[in-house]
């Protein structure tokens, strides 16, 4: 019987893709570089290699976060400039930060304890959930800076599961990705749900694993949880 919900906050809770293009658009401009889809693809590329470093263990947050600076620019920044260019971009950022518009109710109206499992940083995601007025709906912070561990490594799904208190086949875990988030969450005694949002706007279906739940958005997340006991 499923008796707590763990979720991912980046693309699955937070509008991340849609808050980083708005930003970037705008800090590219300031920074005097092009502001064109190849330019956001390649800072895409760059997090995407930072945050696998970060998840196998060869970095620490801060130095993911140079990483991904240093790996878009081409160049290697000092870390006092590299750090000062992340945070010129994070302004921006901010002022972006939106929730998806299924995110409230859904979480409003699910009869189950909350809690967040995530590979950013712990003071990001406190400052992001409260902005965003999500952070009352969560018992349970765990970020990758905190646990010396990210997903999908086990250890970071069971981590989650003993702060709530409950074994992993009563907990399920929401988040975007299908491997790092929902098999992984999966492998690990859990019951893993992929909201996959890409299907909703038509483009290529992935096959789902077995023991893997797929969703479209939040409104299927209540009858799906009910129908798997919870």
């Amino acid at each position: 019987m499923i008796e707590a919900v763990l979720w991912d906050v980046d693309d699955t809770l937070f509008d991340f893709s849609g808050s980083d293009r708005r930003a970037l658009s705008r800090h590219f401009q300031a920074e005097g570089l092009p502001a064109s889809a190849a330019s956001v693809e390649r800072w895409q590329q760059a997090t995407e290699i930072a945050y696998g470093r970060l998840a196998a263990g060869e970095l620490t947050y801060e130095q993911c976060q140079r990483q991904r600076v240093n790996g878009f620019l081409g160049r290697t920044l000092d870390d006092v400039e590299a750090d000062a260019w992340l945070r010129r971009y994070t302004a921006l950022f901010e002022r972006a930060w939106t929730a998806f518009p299924d995110v409230t109710a859904t979480l409003a109206a699910l009869p189950y304890r909350h809690g967040i499992l995530s590979n950013s940083s712990t003071v990001h995601q406190e400052r992001r959930l409260t902005a965003l007025g999500l952070r009352h709906h969560f018992e349970v912070l765990l970020c990758a800076d905190r646990l010396a561990r990210a997903k999908p490594d086990p250890s970071a799904f069971l981590a989650g599961c003993r702060a709530l208190g409950l074994p992993p086949d009563a907990v399920a875990y929401v988040g975007d990705q299908l491997d790092t988030d929902a098999v992984a969450a999966r492998d690990a005694g859990l019951v893993g749900i992929w909201l996959d949002r890409a299907r909703a706007t038509g483009t290529t279906i992935v096959p789902v694993p077995a023991g893997v739940h797929r969703i479209s958005d939040l409104a299927g997340l209540p009858r799906l949880l009910a129908t798997l006991g919870g």
